[in-house]
This record gives C-alpha cells, structure tokens and sequence, in this order.
C-alpha cells in the first residue's frame, strides 16, 4: 500500500488525498497461504524470479505488493482486500511459464498513505509525521515521505508555526521528501528521546520500531526488503522494507529505527494498531543519497 497525505475531509480513494488523521485503516491481520516446504519447492533461477516480478508490475493491479522471498524460493505478492480473485488470476496469467513462482498472501485492509517521525507537520490542508531531521553542508532539514511533500510548498508544527519549506520530493517511484528549516538553529537530531546517530538498511528478521503523530510508538520486524507497492492511479514505488509494524493515516513520514540507527520513513500499509497490519517503509539511505543529506 501507499501512504497518502491525510486531508480534513471525509472519504477515502486510492487515486485522492487520504481522509482526515481520525479516519483508521481497516483492521485486519494477514493471512499467508502456507507455502510449500523446501525440500519440494522449485528451484526457480534468479532471472525467473525477476520475470515474476515484472510480470506482476506489467499486470497492474492496485493494492498490491511484492518482493522475492530468498526462504522460498518465491515472489511473496501480498494483496490487500479490495483484489479479486479474477485479480490474482491476472497476475498469475501475466506470469505466464513462472506462474508457480508466484505466492500469494492476503493482507485485508486497504494499501493507502498514511500522513501525520514522530512529531506532527502540517502543510496547508494536510498533516504528517516528520522523520529524521539532517544536515546537508550547514543548513538544517527533515525528511518526511514525498507523497506528503507533493504538492506542498509551506510546513507548520502543532502550533501552526511556519518551521520551513519544501526542498525536494520524490513520488511515485519513491516515497521521499526534503524540508529546509526556516531557523538556522540546529534541531534535535533525536525521535522522541532516543537519539540518532548513523543510518543503514535493516535484514529480514531485524526488530524496528516506528514513530508517528497519530498512533506514538509500536515495533515489529522485518519481514522483506525490496518490495514494491501498487497503491493504484499510476502510484507504484520500488525498494521499500516491508515490515509487521502498525500504522494508521497520519504517521506517514515518520521513522522507522532501531536503537540509533535510522532504517527508513513511513509509506504505507493496511490494518491498524488495534489489530496489527502490513506496513512499507522507504529506505531512509537512498533518501540521504539522493539530498546529499546525514543524519546527526
């Protein structure tokens, strides 16, 4: 799923802005179709897995995700509730010759944006969560996810204080965006009260925490690297860590962590943190690449 910007307004679409923070995703749990064991799973060479996930891509279905699953020897595709069965029958067909590489997991709920790194950030008719702040040569910034710096120039605290503008925003294909501070007074380089110190990318398996306006605090694990989401209306972004962290709409942009490394920003997902969810974070490295950005 995609994180969109949560809006003040009621209602919920794929191809609009998300509905206002108070409006939760669908709670649901994922269901995963047993997979086959090892022993008798087919070895399927890493050029077949790649044409499965294309096929899966070239099939466009929205509210889906996918990424391999080394364990298995598998393209996971984790599908959210609003895909038919005639859906997956598309995917399945566009795999062709790899079909059987195909596994298929149900995620109910919706795969959408979620807006509100902890703090909450306001732009003009939408809120978010900030993510890390950094520093590129002398000036101070936050990033935050780019489907909440699209189409956002200004951003606000709580307050409804100006604390800086939009310096650049990656989305679709991403899910990154850059804010430059207003004050040249360094910010904290902290989430919350744990500080933050280096970035990296996590492996499946790694416990992370999140941090966001809407819902505080939750952690889970990594479950696959890689992944790529349709969230619908043309929305597709590639390389995200795919993780059993809740999220509800208004805690996209906000960090993913473990200790003081910085792992990534929230996307999007399903479910809620009543009942758990699928949740998709952009990789925070490839953020400060592309920013020529640190963390501090």
């Amino acid at each position: 799923m995609r994180i969109k910007r949560t809006t003040p307004r009621s209602g919920i679409s794929r191809r609009a802005r998300l509905t206002a923070v108070g409006t939760g995703l669908v709670a649901a749990a994922a269901l995963a179709v047993p997979a086959a064991s090892a022993d008798s799973a087919p070895a399927f060479s890493a050029a077949q897995l790649s044409q499965a996930q294309n096929s899966v891509l070239k099939a466009d279905v929205a509210g889906t995700a996918w990424a391999v699953d080394k364990q298995n020897n598998k393209v996971l595709v984790t599908v959210d509730s609003t895909v038919s069965k005639a859906e997956i029958a598309k995917i399945r067909q566009a795999a062709g010759q790899n079909a059987a590489a195909i596994q298929i997991k149900h995620a109910p709920g919706t795969f959408r944006p979620m807006l509100s790194g902890g703090d909450a950030i306001y732009a003009t008719s939408w809120r978010c969560s900030l993510g890390f702040n950094v520093k590129k040569g002398t000036a101070y910034y936050f990033l935050t996810a780019g489907h909440c710096t699209k189409g956002a120039t200004t951003w606000s605290n709580s307050n409804r204080t100006k604390i800086g503008d939009t310096a650049g925003s990656s989305f679709p294909g991403n899910d990154y965006g850059l804010v430059k501070y207003s004050t040249t007074t360094a910010p904290p380089g902290t989430v919350g009260s744990q500080d933050i110190t280096r970035a990296a990318t996590p492996t499946v398996g790694t416990t992370v925490t999140r941090r966001g306006s809407t819902t505080g605090i939750h952690s889970g694990r990594v479950t696959a690297l890689n992944a790529t989401v349709n969230y619908g209306g043309g929305d597709v972004v590639y390389g995200l860590i795919q993780t059993t962290v809740c999220a509800e709409p208004g805690d996209s942009g906000g960090p993913l962590y473990g200790g003081t490394t910085a792992y990534g920003l929230t996307s999007g997902g399903s479910g809620n943190c009543t009942s758990g969810g699928t949740t998709f974070f952009q990789p925070v490295t490839k953020a400060l690449a592309a920013y020529g950005a640190v963390v501090y």
